[in-house]
């Protein structure tokens, strides 16, 4: 009898230990997972795009698959629409020579419809202007603009910034009817810093002489990439028989190939996706500045900027309010303000239910080390009582 009550007495001891130990754990885990635990460096806490078709006409239209393209990858990737400002300046999909009406292919099989049933165009036709794609970036828009068509990013935001269509040395057309230069790209990113409407932004421009594009850039934690250098064209990746025009560029292919591998929690970083640019398949010498991105490239996760994996920032509790000061009420409490002094002070029965909420807010918010205190003296006290119920069974 007394071998059996020693170790039913061992066996409650580890329990109430093992117990205690799995509640602190468990509790360090939650923090841990709900932590800024990431190793990537980023420190942001949402992601947005910016997609942009500068053209149009029935010819151009792989351009039009090209920022579709990307569209489904952020999507995919877990950027909702509300995050994502998509500008297309023609929509190829109802153009009366389109053989298949509705739809969008960027491959000569046709296996998969970029434009379908789930697509938000926030700027199409004629709203797709360089003075719209500046008011975008810099947050410039008139009152009775309507929040879909907004970038609500802030300095926790990385921002990734999509561009294909015609262009050349320093410029991209609009519209076959308007230019916008490097020069108002790069005063518009720094509009952006200053008035802290990003964490990072990611460049991307397929284009002729794409990589002049970003050569005027000049704000910080700002990474770009071209399809082509100065002096260079960039080409179109096939076409298809039936639709009779090009359906999509050789660069965005490439890089939208390659992102068919990402998926939400992927580790591959920005230097993955820069050394798979092959230049016998893109037919162009594409580029990357990095000078004016903080981080190193081997530590940039693609999903900072493609995904939608954002962090999440654990609050501490709020300290207990002090107790408040009694004090006596004056006739001054109840009666109107005199002009110049202020409003008028709360009755007496408002202030103690005031004191009594806090009374009980103080009571029922404990931190973690007042629970860790109990836990430890309860794993005694047990520990002590199971000792003495021992003694007196000899």
């Amino acid at each position: 009898m007394h071998v059996l009550s020693t170790i039913l007495s061992l066996l409650l001891l580890y329990l109430s230990t093992w117990a205690w130990a799995v509640d602190v754990s468990q509790e360090d885990a939650v923090r841990g997972f709900f932590g800024n635990s990431t190793t990537s460096g980023s420190g942001h806490t949402n992601n947005w795009a910016v997609l942009v078709c500068a053209s149009r006409y029935w010819f151009n239209y792989r351009h039009m698959a090209n920022a579709l393209g990307m569209y489904r990858t952020v999507k995919r990737l877990g950027i909702p629409d509300s995050n994502i400002i998509l500008m297309l300046a023609d929509d190829a999909s109802c153009n009366s020579r389109n053989k298949f009406p509705g739809s969008v292919y960027a491959n000569r099989g046709r296996h998969l419809d970029l434009y379908g049933d789930n697509i938000e165009v926030d700027y199409r036709g004629y709203e797709v202007t360089v003075e719209n794609f500046i008011r975008v970036l810099t947050g410039r828009m008139d009152p009775s603009v309507p929040r879909s068509k907004r970038l609500l990013t802030d300095d926790r935001s990385n921002v990734f910034v999509y561009m294909t269509g015609h262009g050349g040395n320093e410029f991209l057309k609009f519209q076959d009817n308007e230019e916008i230069s490097a020069f108002d790209i790069a005063d518009a990113f720094e509009q952006m810093y200053q008035k802290k409407r990003y964490n990072e932004i990611f460049f991307m421009i397929d284009t002729c002489q794409a990589n002049t594009m970003y050569s005027k850039f000049y704000s910080p934690n700002i990474l770009a990439t071209g399809s082509s250098k100065l002096g260079e064209n960039s080409y179109s990746y096939e076409n298809d028989n039936d639709i009779g025009v090009a359906v999509i560029d050789a660069y965005t292919h490439y890089v939208l190939e390659y992102m068919e591998s990402i998926n939400k929690t992927s580790h591959k970083t920005m230097a993955d996706l820069f050394d798979t640019y092959d230049v016998k398949k893109i037919n162009s010498h594409p580029g990357v500045r990095s000078d004016l991105f903080k981080r190193p490239l081997d530590s940039a996760l693609i999903t900072d900027f493609f995904g939608g994996v954002s962090q999440v920032e654990v609050s501490p509790p709020p300290p207990p309010p002090p107790p408040p000061e009694e004090e006596e009420e004056s006739l001054s409490d109840v009666q109107a303000p005199i002009e110049g002094e202020g409003e008028r002070k709360p009755p007496r029965h408002q202030k103690q239910q005031q004191r009594v909420h806090a009374s009980a807010l103080s009571q029922t918010s404990p931190d973690a080390g007042t629970w860790r205190q109990l836990r430890a003296w309860g794993s005694i006290a047990i520990l002590g009582c199971l000792v003495g119920w021992v003694g007196l069974r000899k």
